[in-house]
C-alpha cells in the first residue's frame, strides 16, 4: 500500500451517503490525524469545498503523489484496491485478468 501523505490526491473506494460522496470521487489530503486517519477535502471545478471529512486509509487509494507531482500508474492503483479485497474477491480479479490476457 502507498502511504498517504499531505496534499496527495485520493480516490474514494466507498460510498459516504450523508456527504453525497460516491466511489471514484477524488479529493486531497489536507491533514494527517495519525492512526491511518486523514482529513480529505472534496472540491468542485471552481475550487469550492463540497465536503471535508475524516477517512481511514482503507476507504481510499492514493492516485496522485504530491511529492513527485505524478499520477500513479494503473498497475499501482489496481494493486492498492485489490489489497483491500477479501481473498476470494482477489482470486476473482486474478481470474478476470487472466481471461483478459487470453483474448
Amino acid at each position: 500500500m502507498i502511504k498517504p501523505e499531505l496534499f496527495d490526491v485520493i480516490e474514494l473506494l466507498v460510498h459516504i451517503p450523508d456527504l453525497e460522496l460516491m466511489p471514484g470521487m477524488q479529493g486531497a489530503i489536507v491533514e494527517n490525524h495519525g492512526n491511518n486517519r486523514y482529513e480529505v477535502e472534496f472540491s468542485n471545478n471552481s475550487g469550492e469545498t463540497n465536503a471535508l471529512c475524516t477517512l481511514s486509509s482503507e476507504q481510499f487509494v492514493v492516485v496522485w503523489r504530491s511529492q513527485t507531482k505524478c499520477w500513479l500508474p494503473i498497475p499501482e492503483k489496481v494493486t492498492a484496491i485489490v489489497n483491500y479485497l477479501p481473498e476470494d474477491r482477489q482470486q476473482k480479479v486474478l481470474d478476470f485478468a487472466r481471461s483478459l490476457h487470453q483474448t
